[in-house]
C-alpha cells in the first residue's frame, strides 16, 4: 500500500479521511450525499455490472443503436469509409470524422436537430492502409482532414434518429478550415505569422476536446492538446512560456509540420498561439468563419460550461486538462439581451478571465474560494512580465501560476446544476500529486499519488455567478474499496463494489437533475484497477449521493461526448477510440473489420425517459 504510506506523510491520515466523508454531509450549503440515508430519488433503471466485452451494454429494458461512425458519409457525394485505410484526404473532409468528443443537440422542430460533434484527434495505426513510420503529404492532409468538429443534422423516424445527408446544414470544419481570432489577442504581436502578418487569419481549429453551448444557438468547440500537432526542423526554438503548453520540438509524431511549415516551431514560432482557444461556431450558418474567442485565454481548454447569471451577464467556467493545472471562469462584460443576436454574437468578446483559489479551514475537504482577476495591471500582471492583456491572455497559465491559483488534479469537464445554485468539476487523477513532485496536496486535491480522481463542487455566494467567493467541497473521491479498504485510496462514502469508477472525465446535467459521469481510465482490470472494467458512464443523484453505472463501453475506448433530446427519451453517447492503448477490439462492426469512433443513441424500450 504504497500509496496510503505516501498519503500518511502527506498528512491525510485515515482520521482525517474518515473526516472528509462526514464532511461531506457535514457542509450545510449542500444536500447530505451519505448513501446511508437514502430517499426515492432520481435513478430508477438496474445497474449495469463492471464490464471488459468489447461491446456496448445498457441495462436491461434499454437499447442502444449506432448513430454515426468515423468515416461514414454526411454528403449526397460523399465516398463510403474505406475499411483498408485506403480513402483519400478529400473523401475524409466529407465524411464524419474522428475520435469524436463532445457534443451539443440544436433542435429545429421536435423532429429534427442539429448536432455538433468535436472530433478530437486520429488514431495513426487505423487511418492508413500503411505502417509507414514517416508519412507523405497526402498522409498529412487526410490526418488534418480527420479532425476539428462536424455537424449534421438528424431526422427522428419511428423513434430512432438517422443523418439526413441531403441537409444544407451538414458541415466538416477542420484543420484548415479558415478560422478568425476575436478579442484582445487578435491582431497581437504574438500572434502575427509570415502568413498572416494582420495576426486575425487562423488556418484551422484542431484537438477539439469537450464543448457548451450558448441561449444564443452557436457551438462552442474547445482546443486542449494542440501542442500534439507541432514539431520542429531546426534547433529548440521553445521558450519557458511555450514549455508550459508542453510544446516539445523533439516530437515528432505526427510529422505535420514536414508538410505544412507554419507548424513547425523552428520557422513559426508564433503559429502555436493562434491554438488553445474556445472557438465559437454557428452551426445554422456553413457559410460562417469559426471565431476563437481570446478573451476566454489559452490553455488546454476542456469544456466550457455556460450560465446567464442573474444580471444578464454570461458566466463560462472553463478547466485547463494538465496535471498541476487551474480551473477559470469568465464573466462577459455586457448583459444577455434575448432576441437580439448581433449583440449577443459578441457577447464572448469582451469580459474578464477569472482562475480559483480554494481556501480550507481545516482538514475537512471543504472551505470558501475566491476568483482571481486575470487583469493587466494588477497584482504581479504587470510589466515587464507581461506587456499588455493580450500578453496575459495568450499565456494564461503563467498569469494563473502567478496570481496564487491553486493548482488542480487535472480539472476536466464542468457542469451546471439546472436549478443554476451550483457547479461540478471533474478532477481526473494526477499521478504526480505530492511533495516530491512540487505539487503539495491541497484540500481540494488531498491525496497525493491520485490515480483515481475526484468530483468537486461550488456555490457561488448569494447565487452571484459573477460573485468573487463561493463555497466548495468534495462530491465524490473515486476510489476502489476492494483493494483499497480503510484507505484514503478507497473512495468516499458512496462509493461501493457495485459502483466503482477511476478517472471521473465527462460531466453533464440532464434536465431533472441527474448528474452523467464518463470515464476515461485504467482499464485494466488489475491490481489498483481491479474489478472496474472498461470505462463507464454513470449516473448520481446528487440529492442522495447514490450513483450507479449506467453503461459500458468497449476495449480501449473513453466514454466522452454526451447530449440529450429535448423530450429526454434519447440519449446521444460518444466512443472514443476503441481499440487504443494495445487493447484488442472490432467494435462496432465486429467481426475482422478495424475499431471506428462512433456516437450512440440509447433510447428506453418503452419510450420512457432516460434514467427513471
Amino acid at each position: 500500500m504504497s500509496e496510503f504510506t505516501d498519503a500518511l506523510a502527506a498528512g491525510l491520515t485515515r482520521r482525517r479521511f474518515i473526516g472528509m466523508g462526514a464532511g461531506l454531509c457535514a457542509l450545510n450549503l449542500f444536500a447530505c450525499t451519505s448513501a446511508t440515508r437514502r430517499k426515492p430519488g432520481l435513478l430508477g433503471f438496474e445497474r449495469v455490472t463492471a464490464s471488459s466485452e468489447d461491446a456496448v451494454r445498457v441495462p436491461k429494458g434499454y437499447r442502444v443503436n449506432i448513430l454515426v461512425r468515423w468515416g461514414d458519409p454526411l454528403f449526397p457525394d460523399a465516398p463510403d469509409f474505406r475499411t483498408d485505410g485506403a480513402g483519400s484526404a478529400g473523401a475524409q473532409g466529407l465524411q464524419f470524422g474522428d475520435n469524436n468528443d463532445g457534443m451539443s443537440l440544436f433542435p429545429i422542430t421536435a423532429d429534427r436537430v442539429l448536432l455538433a460533434v468535436n472530433n478530437e484527434s486520429t488514431n495513426l495505426e487505423f487511418l492508413y492502409s500503411h505502417t509507414r513510420p514517416v508519412f507523405s503529404e497526402q498522409d498529412v492532409l487526410k490526418a488534418k482532414a480527420a479532425v476539428g468538429v462536424s455537424i449534421v443534422e438528424l431526422r427522428r423516424t419511428n423513434g430512432l434518429w438517422t443523418i439526413d445527408r441531403s441537409s444544407g446544414y451538414n458541415r466538416r470544419i477542420h484543420a484548415d478550415s479558415p478560422t478568425v481570432l476575436t478579442g484582445p489577442a487578435a491582431g497581437h504581436p504574438l500572434v502575427r505569422t509570415v502568413g498572416d502578418p494582420g495576426g486575425s487569419q487562423v488556418q484551422g481549429t484542431l484537438a477539439n476536446c469537450a464543448n457548451g453551448a450558448t441561449p444564443w444557438g452557436t457551438f462552442l468547440t474547445c482546443e486542449e492538446n494542440f501542442d500534439l500537432a507541432f514539431g520542429s526542423s531546426g534547433a529548440d526554438p521553445a521558450t519557458g512560456r511555450q514549455r508550459l503548453y508542453g510544446l516539445d520540438p523533439r516530437r515528432h509524431d505526427p510529422q505535420w509540420f514536414r508538410h505544412d511549415e507554419r507548424f513547425d516551431l523552428f520557422r513559426h514560432p508564433n503559429e502555436a498561439h493562434r491554438f488553445g482557444w474556445v472557438v465559437e461556431v454557428d452551426p445554422f450558418d456553413p457559410q460562417s468563419s469559426p471565431r476563437k474567442r481570446t478573451a476566454l485565454g489559452r490553455f488546454k481548454h476542456e469544456n466550457a460550461a455556460l450560465v446567464v447569471n442573474r444580471d444578464g451577464r454570461v458566466v463560462i467556467y472553463m478547466g485547463d486538462d494538465t496535471r498541476g493545472q487551474y480551473l477559470y471562469r469568465f464573466v462577459s462584460r455586457h448583459c444577455f439581451c434575448p432576441g437580439d443576436q448581433r449583440m449577443n454574437c459578441e457577447l464572448l468578446a469582451e469580459g474578464t478571465l477569472y482562475v480559483a483559489k480554494f481556501d480550507a479551514p481545516g482538514d475537512l475537504p471543504r472551505g470558501t474560494g475566491r476568483w482571481l482577476p486575470l487583469r493587466h495591471g494588477e497584482g504581479p500582471l504587470v510589466a515587464p512580465k507581461f506587456r499588455d492583456q493580450a500578453e496575459i491572455l495568450v499565456f494564461a497559465r503563467q498569469a494563473a501560476r502567478l496570481a496564487g491559483a491553486t493548482t488542480m488534479d487535472r480539472p476536466e469537464w464542468v457542469a451546471i446544476h439546472p436549478d443554476g445554485k451550483s457547479v461540478y468539476c471533474s478532477l481526473t487523477n494526477n499521478r504526480h500529486r505530492g511533495v516530491k513532485a512540487g505539487q503539495p496536496v491541497n484540500a481540494a486535491n488531498p491525496r497525493v499519488n491520485n490515480i483515481y480522481g475526484q468530483i468537486i463542487r461550488w456555490r457561488p455566494w448569494e447565487g452571484d455567478h459573477a460573485a468573487g467567493r463561493f463555497d466548495w467541497d468534495v462530491y465524490v473521491m473515486a476510489g476502489n474499496p476492494g483493494v483499497h479498504a480503510g484507505t484514503p485510496y478507497a473512495g468516499s462514502e458512496q462509493i461501493n463494489e457495485s459502483n466503482k469508477f477511476n478517472s471521473p472525465d465527462g460531466l453533464a446535467f440532464d434536465r431533472d437533475g441527474r448528474l452523467w459521469i464518463e470515464t476515461d481510465g485504467d482499464e485494466s482490470n488489475r491490481g489498483d484497477f481491479e474489478g472496474m472494467g472498461n470505462n463507464q458512464l454513470l449516473a448520481a443523484d446528487p440529492s442522495t449521493g447514490e450513483i450507479r453505472r449506467f453503461m459500458t463501453a468497449p476495449p480501449g475506448s473513453e466514454v466522452t461526448g454526451f447530449a440529450m433530446t429535448h423530450d429526454q427519451r434519447t440519449l446521444f453517447v460518444g466512443i472514443q477510440h476503441p481499440g487504443a492503448r494495445g487493447a484488442v477490439s472490432n467494435w462496432p462492426d465486429g467481426g475482422a473489420s478495424k475499431p471506428r469512433s462512433a456516437v450512440v443513441q440509447i433510447q428506453r424500450e418503452d419510450g420512457g425517459v432516460i434514467g427513471t
